[in-house]
């Protein structure tokens, strides 16, 4: 760990390696540098940010050597007053582990739960107090889907009281459809819109193969951060629910004493893919706690190459990929850094060498091209929901967004995934752009795993923007090796863990193809006639494009 160095000689070190003498050579032909590629990596990825945690002096320092790349590629600031830098402020709350009560009261007397044996309940970035009282509903799903003929709020009566909700969706949702309608934010929405003031979510079988309970203790201690609108409101938080709390199955079966049916019964319609409908339950619940906030901040960087065209040039193809990671492990191991090399330092090394070969070109694209960095995306997409509700271009001019996340650099590839093309017609020129350096593109490999609705490109999506998660396909260039197993590895041994740093095994020639492929997709977009757009009657474009 190199920690000695003050914070002057840190920054001076940051430009040195970022602002080095050179002479930009323009070309109509250009080719990606894997060394500079490796070179971003290394210092993204090393000890010194300390993991790179969202409002840490770490992710600042990532911020800066990213501005500086952007400034010496000759891009023009699109952040704050003339800056590289788009500041973001967020409240971040952790909830007090001994404040925390809840208890259940039904004819029989009052039952008080083990926290977090049997529940767990979460931080308020709202209020400080946490106070949360009333009769108890269950409501199924909690979803209300008018596109797949689903709503478990018809002539359910919930005003005032507290819902209890399965967790996740019926089976016989389409994936990425019903990750939208299954998603936490979209059930408090509806459960708020229908005067509910709690929310309980109860386990189910199925959740317990994919994320057992006893898993979910690891983020007991894990704040919840939101970003704040000019006014200081917190975003994503309904005021109306006065509080959450996620059960256990021995404590989703205490709620269903004496009901209508049984948690058992409710569980044998889920294997046969019934969905139960709501009813009223004999209990009452009540909940407390108290939360600390603490206000931080946090950078999106943000840079322009400004378009060729005299009216095209106001459309922007946004590139996306987030700079953040999640700081410090809880460990006990010496090695406590978890220094994000895969997670997302490729990506934002990738984005940055994407740059400096659109800035290399002697004749730049019609469109203009918008590149962010974007902060907070391990905390829940924050950075690139706020810069897609507080752009820095004018509202309505982003045409495309493609989202670099994770790309897995160990091994060359021979196809790149683009998650969510099926839905627009950037599927036709990702396909155009990839057949440009010899690259199919490859259906979704992992449908079950609804992979577009969870990186920072969805904030773009509800924004309206057609948009496209690239990563690296699974077919490779080799035939020992596969991509999936690859893939599976690093899920395994080093996602989200102090492993994934620079000692990985690197296919710099993977780098460079990731970081072409890139561009041409780029490159093709900003210079094709009409801006991308929906595929007629899909739901991403029907329920958010305006």
């Amino acid at each position: 760990m190199k920690l000695s160095l003050g914070l002057g000689a840190i920054l001076t070190a940051v430009l040195l390696v970022a602002c080095q003498s050179e002479q930009v050579q323009k070309t109509s032909e250009v080719s990606a540098d894997a060394s500079r590629i490796k070179s971003h990596i290394r210092f993204l990825s090393d000890d010194l940010l300390e993991g790179r945690d969202t409002g840490a002096r770490g992710h600042e320092i990532a911020s800066l050597y990213i501005a500086a790349e952007f400034e010496k590629y000759g891009l023009t600031p699109a952040g704050d007053d003339g800056s590289y830098m788009q500041r973001v402020n967020f409240v971040r709350a952790n909830i007090d582990q001994s404040s925390i009560k809840l208890s259940l009261t039904a004819l029989k007397g009052n039952v008080t739960l083990s926290y977090p044996k049997q529940f767990l309940t979460y931080p308020n970035p709202l209020e400080k107090t946490t106070q949360m009282a009333g009769k108890l509903v269950f409501v199924g799903y909690g979803i209300v889907a008018p596109e797949l003929q689903h709503n478990d709020y018809q002539g359910m009566d919930v005003k005032g009281k507290v819902v209890v909700a399965l967790s996740g969706k019926p089976k016989s949702f389409p994936s990425e459809e019903g990750a939208h309608f299954g998603s936490s934010r979209e059930k408090l929405r509806h459960a708020s819109e229908n005067g509910a003031v709690g929310f309980i979510t109860i386990s189910t079988p199925t959740a317990e193969k994919v994320r057992p309970y006893q898993n979910l203790l690891n983020f007991l201690h894990t704040p919840a951060v939101r970003w704040l609108d000019k006014d200081g409101n917190p975003s994503g938080v309904y005021p109306y629910i006065k509080g959450a709390a996620y059960f256990s199955k021995e404590a989703a079966a205490l709620v269903f004493t004496d009901a209508q049916q049984n948690l058992e019964q409710i569980y044998a319609m889920l294997d046969k893919d019934e969905s139960p409908k709501g009813f009223d339950l004999s209990m009452e619940i009540q909940l407390e706690s108290k939360s600390t906030h603490k206000s931080i901040s946090s950078p999106n960087v943000a840079a322009i190459l400004e378009g060729s065209d005299p009216t095209l040039r106001n459309e922007y193809v946004v590139y996306s990929a987030h700079s953040d990671h999640i700081g410090f492990a809880k460990t006990v191991k010496k090695d406590k850094i978890n220094n994000g090399a895969m997670d997302n330092a490729t990506g934002t090394s990738v984005l940055m060498e994407t740059a400096r070969l659109f800035s290399q070109l002697d004749k730049r694209p019609k469109r203009s091209i918008l590149f962010v960095a974007v902060t907070g995306e391990e905390k829940g997409l924050l950075g690139s929901d706020y810069y897609a509700q507080n752009p820095t271009v004018p509202v309505g001019s982003m045409v495309a967004n493609v989202n670099l996340d994770m790309p897995i650099l160990t091994y060359e590839f021979a196809d790149v995934i683009a998650f969510g093309a099926d839905h627009s017609d950037m599927k036709r020129s990702v396909t155009k752009a990839a057949e440009k350096i010899g690259l199919e593109l490859s259906p979704d490999p992992m449908p079950d795993q609804a992979l577009f609705t969870r990186s920072d490109h969805y904030s773009f999506v509800k924004q309206g923007i057609p948009s496209v998660f690239l990563v690296p396909g699974f077919k490779s260039a080799s035939p020992d090796i596969d991509g999936s197993k690859q893939f599976s590895h690093f899920l395994k041994t080093n996602y989200h863990k102090p492993g994934d740093d620079f000692s990985q095994p690197f296919n710099w020639k993977a780098a460079t193809k990731f970081a072409e492929v890139n561009y041409h997709i780029g490159l093709t977009l900003a210079n094709q006639a009409q801006r991308p757009s929906w595929n007629d009657g899909d739901f991403f474009g029907e329920t958010f494009s305006k």
